[in-house]
């Protein structure tokens, strides 16, 4: 099954490696990495086109990515280098100083190994390498010269058949697990695996089997709820839903001893933004986005991903499945504004097989880069009155920041609603639970409507309106909520709408 999470071409040479580079000495300099926080969104970064990745995440505000891919330059080899790209070793020249940038802002890195390639040509580390003490070695090469707490496994295709790789892979995870431990490290292990839309096929069961088995501690299987290749009507959202229930009860099986929140615990889910492999039938939307959040954030999941942070853009607007654009009309960092927030609950401490790292789902969900570190009693809604001139944290593909008309100041929102979109705009904001909440904005144009969605429902208002400014307030009562999605939009067909001085007091 080709799915696009791991297609590209590496250029790598095949280079003839041999066994005395794998005794490998522990960077002087490395110490007990800081854990990655208990709920936490790190798109995956396409480490192999020459993007970078500090710039990248700072433009798009990601504090937190999955850096793919790591494997070996040619079958047979235990070495493993960025992109299999003898060019870009293992080694802190090589993304060293980006990632420094990257936590000195308060964020990390997450190495992925493998990726459809490396799956699918035999130079997955496991795949590669037949000796597990070697596998091991590579691990924990990336682990002291970067100093990282987690690492990601991408294992489909090929890999998922290779049930000698399988066990290789599992084994070399024990012995690096009892390495961490032994040396005070903190250290995480991923799976990423290809998922059906009820859970995983039994191939991607058979890794977590065999994990089981070789008492390797599985931390987050994270699904990659795209490119069904069903040839059934798809809507995202409730796919990846239905497919991460079912990826519960298989783990229920798997880990008797575990609670219900533990399990959730152990889930993370990586979307295709946009347009998937598959074509049009498997478009994953702003409106998917805002839903997987949404129910991501009640859930207590633990990873929340997309492919890729490239992607996040609407430079190719209709067209098909790309690696430097998604396909669909939105602005640049749609999908990274909208899964920001996701980021909280602290870091994780050093894992043991019971714990449980999710507070309940009530817990609160840190603010976006944008809004304040704590949540202040009127709320975290940031950029209510537009001066900024740009549109985040509000998010939604008929939205744009205009200099005319506007209530105050010199900016406002245009939501230009169409014969099948009513143009909702919206930002997710950290509030105080049990509070009530006055939600006021200045709006202008035919059928406007202010509201906000919480754990209970929708609260909303409108009005007729015309063509002057008109007061729109709304009471918002958060419950148990500690984040709400804000949000405005027009109606179909009634023509485009102006919002200005939106607050939340």
């Amino acid at each position: 099954m080709r799915r696009s999470i791991m297609i590209r071409a590496t250029g790598a040479a095949a280079v003839a490696l041999t066994a005395a580079g794998v005794f490998l000495a522990v960077t002087p300099s490395a110490q007990a990495a800081t854990a990655i926080p208990a709920h936490v969104f790190a798109p995956y970064f396409e480490a192999y086109n020459g993007d970078s990745l500090n710039g990248l995440s700072q433009q798009s505000g990601d504090k937190y990515l999955t850096m793919a891919f790591i494997q070996t330059a040619s079958r047979g080899s235990c070495t493993v280098y960025w992109n299999g790209d003898t060019g870009m070793p293992i080694a802190n020249s090589t993304f060293g100083s980006d990632i420094a940038a990257i936590r000195a802002r308060g964020g990390d890195v997450i190495p992925s190994f493998g990726g459809y390639a490396a799956d699918n040509g035999g130079t997955e580390i496991a795949d590669s390498c037949t000796d597990v003490n070697q596998i091991a070695a590579q691990f924990e090469k990336v682990i002291t010269t970067y100093d990282v707490a987690r690492i990601d496994l991408d294992v489909e295709d090929n890999s998922l058949t290779n049930s000698a790789g399988i066990d290789r892979r599992n084994k070399a995870i024990k012995i690096v697990e009892d390495w961490a431990a032994a040396n005070g490290r903190s250290i995480q292990f991923v799976y990423t695996l290809p998922t059906t839309t009820s859970g995983l096929a039994d191939s991607g069961l058979a890794v977590l089997r065999n994990a089981v088995t070789n008492n390797a501690r599985v931390d987050i299987v994270n699904q990659m709820t795209f490119d069904y290749y069903d040839n059934q009507p798809h809507q995202m959202a409730n796919d990846t839903k239905t497919a991460s229930n079912g990826l519960h009860s298989q783990l229920q099986q798997l880990y008797p001893g575990k609670t219900s929140q533990q399990l959730w615990s152990m889930i993370g889910v990586t979307e295709m933004i946009g347009v998937d492999d598959f074509g049009p039938a498997e478009t994953f939307t702003l409106a998917d986005a805002n839903a997987v959040y949404s129910w991501a954030t009640q859930q207590g999941i633990a990873e929340l991903s997309f492919w890729a942070l490239q992607r996040d853009n609407g430079g190719c607007p209709g067209g098909a499945a790309a690696d430097t654009c998604s396909g669909i009309s939105q602005n640049t960092w749609d999908f990274s504004h909208i899964f920001a927030p996701f980021t909280s609950g602290g870091s994780t401490s050093s894992p043991s097989p019971s714990r449980s790292v999710s507070p309940s789902p009530s817990r609160s969900t840190s603010p976006s880069p944008s809004q304040s570190s704590s949540t202040p009693p009127g709320g975290g809604l940031a950029n209510g009155n537009f001066e900024t001139g740009s549109l985040a944290p509000w998010t939604g593909s008929l939205c744009s920041i205009v200099s005319t008309p506007v209530h105050g100041g010199s900016k406002a929102l245009k939501a230009a609603a169409s014969s099948s979109d009513n143009a909702q705009c919206s930002q997710t904001v950290a509030v105080q639970a049990n509070r009530a909440y006055t939600l006021t904005a200045w709006v202008q144009g035919s059928y406007a409507f202010l509201g906000a969605t919480t754990g209970s429902g929708d609260v909303s208002t409108w009005t007729a309106g015309g063509s002057s400014w008109t007061k729109l307030t709304v009471t918002v009562n958060t419950g148990s909520s500690t984040s709400i999605k804000v949000w405005v939009h027009g109606w179909y067909g009634t023509g485009t709408i102006y919002v200005d001085d939106v607050t939340l007091a």
